[in-house]
């Protein structure tokens, strides 16, 4: 039986665009609705509180678009606030990008020394590592905060001199702390793949969190018999707030170009809802 209702995706800016690339290629004849909180971007400073609401907000959105499934391409909101979007969801499944990124990590490492590189507020949640020591307590996690890392993709610069100069100073010392495995705890990482397996020299294996995501997505809609066979309709992108800088860097986290994106007042919406 075919199921063509759309798969419902969001972050707190662009970066879970990465996630919707991944996804477009797992599920090419699923049709997907992506809602990017460019306003109140980044969340990683904001309080728990903030981010419960912004995240019970756009879910509330989300199921208004009469969305099969949600999944959750914010590392943030995947750590602190995936049950308030499972509770809005209702009998919706819910995927955080945390979970399927951790459960590969277990799988990959043969000496049980996982790495993981993301934001200051990822690393300060401890997301993966009590993700990773959750389904197996004898692996070691040695989490890492990246902070240059998410404006140099911003900036475009993807494979240039001086992305590997600045992962070199972050990696090497996950490399001296003997890690077999490496977790992209971020989804701007993903377009870093190529400077990232340099630096590693092939020594390490390495998570994506958004391939990771994609695959366990088709995985629960497949058990579910909620497969689409066939695309009805054009991906919809939404954004609360869009900059002179947005299609650009819209366009480099997929990959390409990207359908017309449509800015929304989030709370008028929400006021219409109820």
């Amino acid at each position: 039986m075919s199921d063509i209702r759309p798969i419902g995706v969001f972050d707190s800016g662009l970066g879970g665009l990465t996630v919707v690339h991944e996804l477009r290629e797992a599920l090419p004849e699923e049709q997907l609705i992506y809602l990017g909180d460019t306003l109140r971007c980044p969340y990683g400073g904001r309080s728990i509180e903030a981010i419960k609401t912004f995240s019970r907000e756009i879910t509330t959105f989300l199921m208004k678009q009469n969305v099969k499934m949600i999944v959750v391409a914010c590392n943030t909101v995947s750590a602190v606030a995936l049950d308030d979007v499972m509770e809005i969801a209702g009998d919706i499944p819910v995927l955080g990008v945390v979970g399927p990124g951790s459960r590969a990590a277990i799988h990959t490492s043969v000496d049980r020394r996982v790495g993981v590189i993301g934001t200051k507020a990822t690393v300060r949640a401890g997301a993966y590592g009590n993700g990773i020591r959750a389904l197996d307590d004898r692996v070691t996690v040695y989490e890492k905060a990246c902070p240059l890392l998410v404006p140099l993709v911003e900036e475009g610069f993807i494979d240039s001199k001086v992305t590997e100069l600045v992962l070199e100073e972050y990696l090497d010392e996950l490399i001296d702390l003997g890690v077999d495995t490496l977790v992209l705890g971020c989804t701007h990482y993903p377009l870093l793949a190529k400077p990232i397996h340099r630096v590693l020299g092939g020594r390490i294996e390495v998570i994506d969190s958004a391939w990771w995501t994609a695959r366990e997505t088709k995985q629960i809609l497949t058990d579910r018999n909620e497969l689409a066979v066939t695309r009805e309709g054009h991906d919809r992108f939404y954004a609360t707030d869009m900059t002179d800088e947005f299609n650009r860097q819209a366009s480099i986290f997929l990959r390409g170009q990207m359908d017309a994106i449509i800015e929304i007042d989030l709370h008028n919406e929400l006021n219409e809802i109820q």
